[in-house]
């Protein structure tokens, strides 16, 4: 999860005042985990669902809600700039969406810039997933003027100076010579153009999403900005700018909209336009327990959590949500900053109103003798969502799609389905963590979700058990040896046969099956295909294996 870090000093130039112990011991009540901390700065960790703290202007602003300094919506004025954007045709089958947004007066100073690249990058993990679906780019608005054109490049064409190069550079050469190029040409490099951002003058602000311009480098004095952000999903566009641009405006930036100008539709942004959504007084009384509050309770809460409210009657409330918080989706997201606000250590424990007494299911129990043998092979627990995506799930893994269960309303394009196997999330976490020393052994156990018409709702959860091996010299004969010692130590029997699973090598992978008195297992093993290996952007061989437990 994102990590910020920030001075004591900075909390207190936004107007917090509060001893470091003090600060200390309040954060985590405000959904933060305290990751470090000296005498001079702290390292806080926010949940992802929470990109407007990733900064130190968006955590002062939550803070002084939270402890009643300022209350209700923050009120940014956007103004016109008279400026616009054309967005031309061409471009739309590589990166479609655009925002734009002017904010002047501004402050890069001392630790500042380096703040405002750091919250960019995390925005690009956190919303832009790791700029596939969002790339942002900050430009001097001082150097270049309007109209600006979002256009389609061939790829020899164009050539300007990128940040940190001195010498002019075709987007073609970018790709395949620069760093930054090099590691996100696999977003782009599949079309016939490239996308560029110009000026009136046609001078280039950036080439999204790989890098921006030498011309437009922000500098501590840097007074007024330009904010692009370029993307697949409009949606999730318009929520990074106007997270960025709210964040600005903590500080004293004046904030400017513009026109994008689509062939068929003309859009202004940001749109800072609060949304609505009603929450009932039984159902947050309900879903929190414990307390008993009333609508004015809620009210005073909310206005704590940075919202607005309006008591409807004396079970209903309208609230008002600032266009920065893209968390909130439903009632259910409403009571849950209902909850934080109250303080959740002051909510008091309650037995569940039920007859009986709960005790632990047999299959935790089961997990728990897994957890120990994997460990006791050297291996190390992940835990990763059951969400994925079928580009990851199918075609990264070389893997036919199949029937699945897929999410109706996704909020972000990469959590799309929910899994069938543990393999593929499991490769995507080595391939995150290629920096640390080999040999790396990982499992995971896991639930999936299989489609199932025999089912009262149509579908099958299922326990599965995986892990990977990566080092240089990984082979068919280490993983088998593996796998024989977990089923064996599980206290099943073994059975191997040929497998033609297109994950792995053909002729070094086996399918199997076990059996034990509480049920029966089924599964897979074998060397990683290479191809799979390059899709996950691997450099070492992979063995791995994946077991499902059947129970009786």
């Amino acid at each position: 999860m994102p990590v910020i870090t920030f001075k004591y000093q900075d909390l207190k130039d936004l107007g917090i005042d509060m001893e470091k112990d003090e600060l200390i011991d309040t954060l985590p009540m405000m959904s933060s985990d305290i990751e470090d901390y000296d005498d001079e700065e702290i390292k806080v960790e926010f949940f992802p669902n929470r990109p407007d703290n990733l900064s130190v202007e968006g955590v002062a602003r939550s803070f002084k809600g939270f402890i009643g300094q300022e209350t209700g919506i923050p009120n940014y004025e956007v103004t016109p700039s008279g400026e616009y954007v054309i967005v031309e045709d061409e471009v739309a089958e590589i990166r479609p969406y655009i925002g734009f947004a002017k904010i002047d007066g501004v402050d890069f100073t001392g630790d500042k810039l380096k703040y405002i690249m750091d919250f960019q990058e995390n925005l690009h993990w956190v919303i832009g997933r790791d700029r596939k679906k969002v790339a942002i780019g900050i430009h001097n608005a001082d150097v270049v003027k309007a109209p600006y054109k979002y256009i389609a490049t061939p790829k020899d064409e164009n050539s300007f100076v990128p940040l940190e190069k001195d010498a002019p550079m075709t987007p073609q050469e970018i790709l395949t010579e620069h760093d930054k190029g090099k590691a996100y040409a696999h977003l782009i490099e599949n079309f016939d153009k490239y996308p560029l951002i110009l000026d009136a003058d046609d001078n280039i602000l950036s080439m999204p999403p790989i890098i921006n311009g030498e011309l437009t480098k922000i500098k501590e004095d840097t007074k007024n900005i330009i904010v692009d952000v370029t993307g697949t999903d409009e949606r999730a566009v318009n929520q990074a700018l106007n997270i960025i641009c709210s964040s600005f405006a903590e500080v004293g930036g004046k904030i400017k909209s513009m026109e994008v100008r689509y062939t068929d539709k003309t859009v202004v942004t940001p749109d800072l336009t609060p949304q609505e959504i009603n929450v009932h007084v039984d159902t947050a009384n309900q879903l929190i327990g414990g307390i008993d509050i009333d609508a004015s309770d809620i009210k005073e809460l909310l206005q704590k959590a940075r919202f607005d409210a309006e008591i409807i009657d004396e079970n209903e409330l309208k609230v008002f949500i600032p266009a920065y918080r893209v968390d909130i989706l439903h009632e259910v997201d409403v009571v849950e900053n209902i909850a934080v606000q109250y303080r959740i250590n002051s909510i008091e424990a309650e037995l569940p109103d039920i007859n009986t007494v709960a005790y632990e299911n047999d299959w935790f129990k089961a997990e728990s003798t897994i957890r120990e043998v994997m460990i006791g092979l050297g291996f190390q627990e992940v835990m990763s969502l059951m969400l994925t995506n079928e580009e990851s799930h199918y075609e990264f893994m070389n893997q036919p799609e199949e029937d699945h269960v897929q999410v109706s309303r996704p909020i972000t394009i990469d959590r799309t389905m929910i899994r069938t196997s543990l393999i593929n999330s499991l490769m995507e976490f080595l391939e995150d963590n290629k920096h640390e020393d080999l040999p790396q052994k990982i499992f995971e156990i896991g639930d999936v979700l299989y489609m199932d018409e025999s089912t009262e709702n149509n579908v099958r959860l299922s326990k599965k058990l995986a892990g990977l091996i990566c080092h240089s010299s990984a082979n068919f004969t280490e993983i088998k040896s593996v796998v024989t010692s977990i089923v064996s130590n599980l206290g099943y029997s073994m059975e191997i046969s040929d497998s033609e699973n297109p994950s792995f090598i053909y002729g070094r992978a086996a399918d199997l099956t076990g059996e034990a008195q509480n049920g029966s297992i089924k599964g897979f093993f074998g060397e990683i295909s290479p191809e799979v290996i390059t899709n996950f952007t691997l450099e070492y061989p992979v063995i791995g294996f994946e077991i499902e437990f059947v129970k009786e």
